[in-house]
């Protein structure tokens, strides 16, 4: 049976969870706790064989790079079982990016995940869009959720992952509105207390 706990929230523990999952072709199990110490992206989608989900996941496919290299497990999820997930690989997915999706795919058994991450639509019987960023110590970064009509920018994840490992590992500092890697960032102190306007430049 599928376990979870706890609800998600910003700053504190992501809830635990432990599913079916398609990986590498194989149907096997995935826990989130089996992850602890690295960086996670946890993405629901609505499901498998709809229309935006596969422009979604062909595209963070062909990004997967960007992925990895900033030592990122990439995780999707949705209400459909492993079975139907392993025939949209070959039907769909397979076609759209050479060899399929190269992430884990984990099935969302009644929702039960999306309930304690806040993205399941008990009348539609699907997981909204929701993104969250998972940090080494297991602590949700990121939250952000969008309706089944709107894809997400693959961009914008990959800032967003930029942004949270930046403040992970340089506590103090904070990252003022559209900053991008390279930009100037804000070192949060009295002295900066109504002097903003001083040292940040729009752009």
């Amino acid at each position: 049976m599928d376990e979870v706990y706890e609800i998600a929230q910003v700053g504190r523990p992501a809830p635990s969870f432990d599913a079916q999952a398609l990986v590498d072709g194989e149907i096997t199990r995935v826990s989130l706790s089996e992850y602890r110490g690295k960086w996670v992206v946890l993405f629901f989608y609505p499901g498998d064989f709809t229309f935006v989900c596969p422009t979604e996941l062909a595209t963070i496919a062909e990004r997967y790079e960007a992925f990895t290299s900033r030592g990122i497990v990439v995780l999707a999820i949705s209400v459909d079982s492993p079975q139907t997930h392993m025939a949209w690989q070959e039907h769909e997915l397979s076609k759209m990016i050479e060899g399929g999706v190269p992430y884990p795919m984990l099935t969302d058994r009644g929702g039960l995940i999306g309930e304690q991450y806040l993205v399941y639509d008990q009348e539609e019987g699907t997981d909204l869009r929701g993104f969250f960023i998972i940090d080494p110590d297991g602590v949700l970064q990121v939250v952000q959720v969008l309706n089944a009509s709107m894809g997400r920018d693959v961009d914008e994840m990959l800032r967003l992952i930029h942004g949270a490992q930046y403040v992970y590992a340089r506590q103090g500092e904070q990252l003022p509105a559209c900053w991008h890697p390279g930009d100037e960032t804000l070192k949060a102190g009295d002295e900066l207390v109504g002097k903003v306007w001083e040292t940040w430049k729009k752009k």
